[in-house]
């Protein structure tokens, strides 16, 4: 496979602040299933080496790689068992060095996943713990409890596991006797660490600093709140506050001391945490100046399609980083929901793990309609945007994969009704008319299956196809950097402008978005050029989910997309 070096390019002098993570456009490379290097219908990271150029064209600024480390690959890589090696299946330690320099020498910096709060049951510590039996030593760095009842044989508590039923698994041992339980807050396959034991904590740091040596511009932090438990293994029928294991006041002591690590580095590194959180203030504290830089937005990831709701939470958002001076970051999907495009299609807009299970009727042309709008609602937001693999594409998701090509653990058998998060996860379409379009040698039968009518969706297809999903994403990330002086997005937020009730109209830098979010058409009410809109507008006239761009009253001289993306005409399908 060829790499793909470069001199220092524009995108390369455009990062020399030291704070690039401000307002960056980062892009999520789902290995897996991203490019085929080796044709074994497995993604790798030679593949990703061979499309650096596309990544480079679409105009992002960085990537961020969901876990390619030694695994069993039982919950999709978030099961770790050497934080330090590459799976065979995505290459060698090298190729990823190789990666990491060849996208630098391009302008791309490279973010990996580190997922502190637990580790692989085929991990080195656990199979340790196992050995040493109860009340061994090695079983201090995770959470080993006897069972309760007169025979030891129920749970230690009540907590339950993410992914569905107890949150703990007892082990046995070689005779069969059963003997402790282990916490895993997700699947069995994933014991949780105890980060009260400081063994947990130096091995964390030096993984950082492992990978930071490595060329590595940033973290992502796997469930960054759920590391320290109760002690006292409070159970949560007893309503406890703060709560047993989520959001606990000593996880900030721990990311404090990470971000000491990162700024030791030249130049300084940065951490975004993932963070379930519905309260911004609550959010927000985790980005105070000494913890993490960023954290994903997933309150807005999973607000319905809705004028009020997404301006609430806007709103909302902006005012508590502000406080701490962070910048928001911004999602609509990523490789654990449902795909944006066929979220928006249903009739629940919104987003729950609890309500993800397929069925349902679902008009995708409105999904992909409404996600497009929604792309360019989101980059038009002061921060940093985060872009799942495959949103530039329209993607939907994928619904009908026959069970047994399966793999994800969050799927809880026929009768659960959760489908799990394979349809997300499906491999990327590049080129040509029928399976596996390019992502891996012709007569190669993927990991997962991909549908047989995605050619209208491939790299190929919307490649210099005005009005394709792939030329609005270019086009709207030319003219959100075109528009995004440092000096123009030193305001904390949106500055909002009248609307209707059902229209989000904003300008931030030297943009003015509008959004009509509501079932009739609205007027635009102004004569100023349209730079770039996600369906046909024209007469003045904003149609429903629709968004546009408009230069601000003040803001650079740029003109609309070369590719004429939807200013008139132009598809919605793709």
């Amino acid at each position: 496979m060829a790499t793909h070096s470069a001199p220092e390019t524009a995108t390369a002098r455009r990062h020399t602040r030291r704070e690039w993570w401000r307002d960056a456009v980062v892009y999520q490379v789902y290995p897996r299933s991203f490019a085929d290097g080796n044709g074994d219908g497995v993604g790798d990271l030679a593949g990703v080496r061979s499309r650096l150029p596309y990544l480079l064209r679409l105009g992002v600024d960085a990537l961020w790689f969901t876990p390619w480390y030694a695994s069993p690959l039982r919950d999709g890589g978030y099961d770790v068992s050497d934080y330090r090696a590459v799976h065979p299946l995505f290459g060698t330690l090298e190729e990823a060095e190789r990666l990491i320099a060849d996208a630098a020498r391009l302008g791309l910096r490279t973010i990996v996943d580190v997922v502190p709060n637990h580790v692989s049951r085929d991990h080195r510590w656990f199979r340790e713990a196992v050995a040493a039996g109860p009340g061994g030593r090695a079983r201090e760095r995770f959470h080993f409890r006897p069972g309760l009842g007169p025979d030891g044989g129920l749970p230690p508590n009540d907590w339950q596991s993410e992914f569905g039923g107890p949150a703990w698994t007892r082990l046995t041992d070689q005779d069969g006797t059963p003997e402790d339980w282990y916490l895993h807050l997700f699947s069995p396959d994933q014991p949780d660490l105890d980060w009260s034991h400081p063994e947990v904590r130096a091995e964390h740091e030096d993984v950082l600093r492992f990978w930071f040596e490595r060329g590595v511009a940033g973290v992502r932090v796997d469930s960054a709140t759920l590391l320290v438990k109760d002690p006292s293994l409070a159970p949560l029928s007893a309503g406890a506050d703060p709560h047993p294991y989520h959001d606990r006041e000593e996880v900030h002591e721990i990311y404090r001391s990470w971000r000491s690590v990162a700024d030791s580095q030249e130049p300084p590194r940065m951490l975004v945490g993932e963070m379930w959180l519905d309260d911004p203030d609550r959010l927000a504290r985790y980005l105070r100046p000494d913890e993490l830089h960023t954290a994903f937005n997933l309150a807005y990831l999973s607000a319905p399609w809705d004028a009020a709701a997404l301006r609430s939470c806007v709103e909302a958002t902006c005012r508590a980083h502000a406080a701490v001076d962070a910048p928001p970051t911004w999602v609509l999907g990523n490789h654990d929901t449902t795909r944006v495009a066929t979220r928006y299609g249903r009739a629940d807009t919104s987003f729950d793990f609890t309500t993800m299970a397929h069925g349902g009727p679902g008009d995708l042309a409105l999904g992909t309609r409404r996600a497009r709008a929604a792309a360019l609602l989101t980059l038009a937001l002061p921060g940093s945007v985060y872009l799942y693999q495959g949103e530039e594409l329209g993607l939907p998701e994928v619904e009908d994969l026959p069970a047994d090509r399966r793999h994800d653990p969050m799927r809880l058998g026929a009768d659960s009704g959760n489908p799990g998060r394979d349809g997300c996860r499906v491999p990327l379409p590049w080129e040509g008319d029928a399976p596996p379009y390019g992502f891996c040698a012709d007569g190669v039968e993927p990991w997962l299956p991909q549908p047989g009518d995605w050619a209208r969706l491939s790299v190929a297809a919307q490649d210099g196809t005005a009005g394709s999903t792939l030329e609005l994403y270019r086009a709207a990330l030319r003219l959100r950097r075109a528009c995004r002086s440092p000096a123009a997005t030193e305001q904390p937020a949106p500055r909002w402008l009248p609307a209707p009730p059902d229209v989000l109209a904003f300008r931030y830098g030297g943009l003015e978005c509008r959004t009509n979010l509501g079932s009739r058409p609205v007027s635009l009410e102004t004569d100023r050029q349209v730079l770039l809109a996600s369906a046909p507008s024209e007469d003045g006239v904003l149609p429903p989910d629709t968004s546009v761009w408009l230069r601000a009253p003040d803001g650079p001289a740029v003109g609309p997309s070369p590719t004429g993306t939807l200013i008139a005409g132009g598809r919605s399908d793709a």
